[in-house]
């Protein structure tokens, strides 16, 4: 009998990740390709969409030539993307209108003021978001205002607008499907989370024509087939589609409301499964979709950091005192502590539960005998705070008790950042056996999309733990160390004036 495997594509922020799994849910094959980064002024972060769509190809043909895999074995593919990250492109030539505009990009922070100024309740009752340039609303307003002949071509039903998903479905598909599913159409600021539909009000505010967006649909179901002429020969369901933080949610097997993961990656994103029911935040979380199955919406709160393995990359490649983020562990151990020096590493402002545009890095109590390590120790530390400051508003608001957090993404690698992470929290931190529980997500959702799987509970027997930290660190110590990291927070806050 034919060997049967399943795909899992997410394409994120840096680079995009094949996972090919075999009917075990084994990993067989990985295929991994980084992506540039566009910084086209202060604030503004774009990614090139063609070269997005290469390096999509050239991770699914690593993961299969890894194993000698032909692509007509693989029985479907989940896709998983970055949520916010938005563009615009002319569907008769395919081409972009303009580069994809990334969930980082902050030029509209002073349209998303006013939004709130004017709009921000309607906006958070309707959307469960707050106004902010984050989303993709606002970004796809840019690119219709500013972009040279882009209203025209709206006028004459040339130009299709879409998050990561939408894009690479219709690449697969050779122009037929254009979709997005419930969950990212959900960080678009312009999804009612009550009808489950784009809300036309809110298109009117923002002056985005409905006829550009892509159709809504459940997060697993057949979509469309690849095309055998762009897809390695083979036509195979696209049966799962995703944001990337709620894939791993899936992937995690948080099904039951109350659980909860954080995902390491740029950034670093908690979310909590809240059952049927919007929760509401009153300490800046947002009000999400985590998934909808069979036309149900499953929420969650979404507590979202933008800079965390960022700011280790900027060690690497900005200020040069690293050659790689391996060697992070190793001298944050070296430095026994980080001596007084605490980093806010607001690059792109301050995400949940803060919310300022206009915070920047800081760096505070360096003193004469601040060394290498101190720095690297402080900014593995800023990401365990971050996420502290996440999980307290999570409980506060869903008033479900978080007892472990499941983590995910590269830096659980980190054995100290995971084990401070332990101690700042007081509660254990899981790593799971695939770590790469992203794409695993959109991998299962793609199977429960042609019917390999009756029900998500059958998923859920195939999460492993690997490794448990349990937290060592006092009470007293635990609160000095977060003590000082708030006061850091607030000298952070509203710096820019741009």
């Amino acid at each position: 009998m034919k060997k049967k495997y399943y795909i899992g594509l997410d394409q994120g922020t840096t680079g995009t990740t094949t996972l090919l799994l075999d009917e075990t849910w084994n990993v067989v094959a990985r295929g991994y390709k980084e992506h540039t980064q566009y910084y086209p002024k202060p604030g503004w972060v774009e990614h090139d969409p063609l070269e997005l769509w290469q390096r999509v190809m050239e991770s699914m043909s690593m993961a299969l030539s890894e194993c000698g895999v032909s692509a007509e074995d693989v029985a479907c593919i989940g896709i998983d993307n970055q949520g916010e990250t938005v563009m615009l492109w002319d569907k008769i030539t395919g081409a972009p209108v303009y580069n994809a505009i990334v969930w980082q990009d902050r030029r509209m922070a002073r349209y998303a003021d006013e939004l709130t100024t004017e709009y921000g309740e309607l906006i958070r009752e309707k959307t469960g978001l707050m106004a902010d340039s984050y989303f993709s609303g606002p970004k796809i307003k840019w690119i219709i205002d500013n972009v040279d002949g882009v209203k025209e071509k709206i006028k004459e039903g040339r130009v299709l607008a879409g998050t990561l998903d939408s894009w690479l479905i219709w690449k697969m598909t050779h122009g037929k499907v254009h979709v997005t599913d419930c969950s990212t159409a959900s960080r678009t600021m312009m999804f009612n989370i009550h009808t489950g539909k784009w809300d036309d009000e809110i298109l009117d505010i923002l002056g985005i024509s409905r006829s550009i967006l892509p159709e809504i649909c459940d997060s697993s179901m057949v979509y469309g087939y690849t095309d055998p002429l762009d897809f390695f020969g083979a036509k195979i369901p696209i049966s799962g589609s995703v944001v990337d933080q709620q894939a791993a949610l899936f992937g995690q097997a948080c099904f039951a409301p109350g659980t909860i993961k954080c995902t390491y990656g740029t950034g670093c994103f908690m979310l909590m499964n809240t059952g049927e029911k919007p929760i509401y935040s009153s300490n800046g979380l947002l009000t999400t979709v985590a998934w909808r199955l069979n036309k149900k919406m499953t929420f969650a709160l979404d507590g979202g950091i933008y800079i965390t393995g960022a700011a280790t990359q900027w060690l690497r490649d900005g200020i040069k005192i690293i050659d790689s983020a391996a060697q992070t562990e190793q001298m944050a151990y070296d430095a026994k502590s980080n001596g007084g020096v605490y980093f806010v590493p607001a690059f792109a402002g301050l995400a949940a539960p803060h919310w300022d545009s206009y915070a920047r890095g800081t760096m505070v109590g360096i003193t004469g005998g601040t060394t290498r390590e101190h720095i690297v120790r402080a900014t593995l530390e800023s990401t365990a705070y971050q996420v502290k400051d996440n999980l307290d508003v999570m409980n506060m608001d869903a008033s479900m008790p978080i007892s472990i957090l499941r983590t995910d993404g590269g830096a659980v690698a980190n054995n100290f950042l995971m084990q401070f992470q332990a101690d700042i929290l007081g509660i254990p931190v899981d790593v799971p056996v695939i770590k790469d529980t992203t794409p695993l997500g959109a991998a299962q959702l793609a199977a429960l999309g042609i019917g390999e799987f009756d029900s998500i509970e059958d998923l859920a027997s195939h999460w492993k733990l690997a490794k448990r930290y349990e937290p060592k660190m006092s009470v007293d110590e635990r609160e000095s160390l977060l003590y000082n990291w708030h006061r850091a927070v607030e000298r952070a806050k509203n710096w820019s004036e741009e």
